[in-house]
């Protein structure tokens, strides 16, 4: 005989897997469905609750012929995000879509600019506007998936839909580094070979670093993409995060995943301080040439470097600032999901502003588009 027992959303539960707690929280609804049988892999698995005159809400299905519970896997994962909060969810929901909006129209802006402006014909621009491009979807990955998560009690995504989720995150994010890398590689050659960047900074060979970038990308994320999504997920299958990271997926598998942990690590690792390192170098070989010329070469130097080293010291700021509260207990979940979240948008939000206001030639090119288009408005 099957049973299904139903449990309230928001109860408090604590799951002991094998003598240890696996997890433990308010949840709204747990794994696909365990089914006892004779125990096999999973020996024994008991949940309890602080109040046990209410019963959980989840797809359990017992049976009383034996005496341990078995997972039938599932096909799909709830995401927690900051359900916890409650009414003041609304308040994270507006400020979050204006950050998705501003990010949405600002780098709209700079692809427009960039691509349609005559005088925009720099490698530079070239390389700003795929980085926007790469920071739009980055963004489109995960913030309206948010959105959506505020405005119902119970988000849920499936399996593959996660996974994909997950790879794109990591993926645009390790290209948007790396891009990042190669605009620091064209002001090194801009500055440091003038009379020969034109020749070495042609189309194809910008087409080739770009297709590097996103190569570099799918390099680093897939590994640890094809391995998660190979491990078996069964029993709990809440997300507690906004979206469908990496380690909170992985705390829903089933097997041991320390292997899994060390190639995503691994993996992270070779994308920071590959990048880093390489704009580190860029710059050091920079401040060197320029250190032989004169105050005013010194200061045209360094004007063309600003606002892409201003963007740079951001990104890995806040990354460093994230990787700390990831490790500070201080820091509750529903904390530590809304840092992780201005972090993913902090770089995107700021780009274009940072890049409109620190360069005058761009700043030219968005007063023309916008003269044109106020002298299309004005015609009949």
């Amino acid at each position: 005989m099957v049973q299904m027992v139903l449990f309230p959303p928001g109860q408090n539960v604590t799951v002991v897997y094998q003598g240890r707690v696996a997890e433990e929280g308010a949840l709204g609804v747990s794994g696909e469905g365990w089914r006892r049988k004779e125990p096999k892999e999973w020996n024994p698995l008991s949940i309890c609750t602080q109040d046990s005159d209410h019963p959980f809400w989840t797809n359990q299905r017992w049976s009383s012929n034996s005496s341990s519970l078995e997972s039938d896997g599932i096909t799909f994962f709830i995401i927690q995000g900051l359900a916890s909060l409650g009414e003041k969810r609304m308040i994270l929901f507006v400020i979050l879509l204006l950050i998705y909006i501003v990010i949405l129209g600002g780098n709209s802006m700079i692809i427009f600019v960039t691509l349609s402006d005559p005088k925009l014909t720099s490698p530079m621009y070239f390389f700003l506007h795929n980085l926007a491009f790469v920071d739009m979807v980055y963004t489109t990955t995960t913030i309206p998936n948010m959105l959506a998560g505020f405005l119902t009690d119970e988000l849920t995504i499936s399996v593959p839909g996660c996974f994909l989720q997950m790879y794109f995150f990591i993926q645009l994010a390790v290209t948007g580094r790396g891009i990042l890398t190669v605009m620091a590689y064209d002001r090194y050659v801009a500055i440091c070979n003038p009379l020969r960047y034109a020749a070495i900074m042609t189309r194809p060979v910008r087409v080739l670093l770009v297709a590097g970038a996103w190569a570099f990308g799918t390099l680093c994320t897939m590994p640890a993409t094809v391995m998660a999504l190979q491990q078996p997920y069964c029993g709990l299958n809440v997300v507690r995060h906004g979206w469908c990271d990496p380690s909170s997926v992985r705390r829903l598998a089933c097997a041991d995943t320390s292997v899994d942990n060390i190639v995503s690590l691994s993996s992270a690792l070779v994308s920071l301080l590959t990048t880093g390192v390489l704009i580190l170098t860029s710059y050091v070989l920079i401040a060197v040439s320029i250190s032989r010329k004169s105050v005013a070469q010194r200061l045209k130097a360094f004007g063309t470097c600003a606002a892409h080293l201003t963007v740079v010291s951001i990104s890995y700021s806040a990354a460093s600032f994230v990787y700390i509260s990831y490790r500070v207990g201080n820091f509750s979940p529903e904390v530590r999901i809304i840092v992780s979240v201005l972090y993913s948008a902090l770089t995107p939000f700021l780009n274009p502003m940072i890049y409109s206001l620190r360069n005058r030639e761009l700043q030219e090119a968005i007063r023309r588009t916008v003269s044109r288009f106020r002298a299309a408005a004005v015609l009949p």
